[in-house]
């Protein structure tokens, strides 16, 4: 039993094996700049790649195109793509940069084609969220159908320009996903800074944090609020499978405490990991799988998607989490 559990922890999680040993014993920026010299390396794509590359990493289970932008589509991948022409919600997907690309010059390697921040989106909605930063917002300027994605005034405290609100589902997604990415091109930061007034809002101009202080707060919820699901571990393996590096934030759920949060003084252990509690508040999962709405395969609204996100199992009438 003691060899299997040795074992067990040698083969690192979701079988990565030794992949973040150099990390063991690191926190706060030095555990941050660890990650970096790891994560970095990777097998780069083409842009022309991506469209077959997201039939591996963004499969809805009954093979369609998991869109995070819309809960109406219902894409073939290949016949649906963008080729330059859509007038509406539900006409086409591309592919969108989560972090936009105009924040680090365009067109510019690695970044450009890095899957982790790379997913197929509805083109229209795509189009209506432009180059905004990501917060909390009424949506007054623009919702998407059933308002599952927002564009307005920012309503959380500490940025009041305009800025582009997922859905709850996926706002933990997309704040591993910008986790990644300042951990990854952290020596790249200060440049994007310093070249781009869009990025501000997000970044503050420093490898450490790296994030400007509204926005690490308010990702910090949404990690603590919509933890790691198994759409995001699959996806993560698929990734790796692809480019040949990780997101470590979705490998160690909580990992961020230890750079940004609760854990920054405590060392990261690579063979006895504990998932640090959150220095956020954040409600119950319970209420977390009550109060987020989504979609089934179908498009249509359900209380169930925790289920399907592999985070609960259906007992009798109740879901309850693994």
């Amino acid at each position: 039993m003691l060899l299997s559990l040795t074992t067990a922890r040698a083969q690192g999680p979701n079988q990565s094996g030794s992949y973040y040993k150099a990390t063991d014993g690191k926190s706060g920026a030095a555990l941050k700049t660890a990650l970096c010299s790891i994560i970095y390396n990777r097998r780069e794509r083409t842009y022309a790649n991506l469209w077959t590359d997201f039939r591996e990493t963004d499969m809805r289970p009954d093979g369609k195109v998991w869109d995070m932008y819309s809960c109406s589509t219902d894409y073939t991948f290949g016949d649906d793509q963008d080729r330059g022409s859509h007038s509406a919600e539900g006409d086409t997907y591309n592919r969108e940069h989560s972090f936009p690309k105009s924040w680090f010059g365009g067109n510019v390697p690695p970044m450009y084609t890095d899957l982790f921040h790379l997913y197929p989106t509805d083109s229209y909605v795509n189009g209506m969220r432009g180059n905004l930063p990501f917060g909390q917002t009424r949506g007054e300027n623009y919702q998407s159908a059933q308002g599952f994605s927002k564009v307005g005034a920012c309503t959380y405290p500490g940025y009041s320009g305009k800025v582009f609100e997922p859905n709850d589902e996926y706002k933990g997604d997309f704040a591993r996903t910008y986790f990644y990415m300042v951990t990854c091109y952290e020596e790249k930061l200060a440049d994007w800074y310093a070249n781009n007034t869009e990025v501000r809002a997000t970044l503050d101009g420093n490898s450490y944090p790296g994030l400007s202080p509204w926005q690490l707060k308010m990702l910090m919820e949404w990690a603590a609020n919509d933890p790691v699901s198994r759409k995001e571990e699959e996806r993560n393996n698929a990734v790796f499978g692809i480019q040949n590096n990780r997101n470590p934030f979705i490998d160690y759920p909580g990992l961020e405490q230890y750079i940004w949060g609760s854990a920054v003084a405590e060392a990261f252990s690579y063979d006895h990991y504990r998932q640090p509690t959150a220095g956020v508040s954040s409600p119950s999962a319970t209420a977390t799988a009550k109060q987020s709405p989504t979609y089934n395969l179908k498009g249509q609204r359900t209380q169930q998607h925790k289920l399907r996100r592999g985070i609960y199992v259906k007992r009798g009438k109740k879901y309850v989490k693994r």
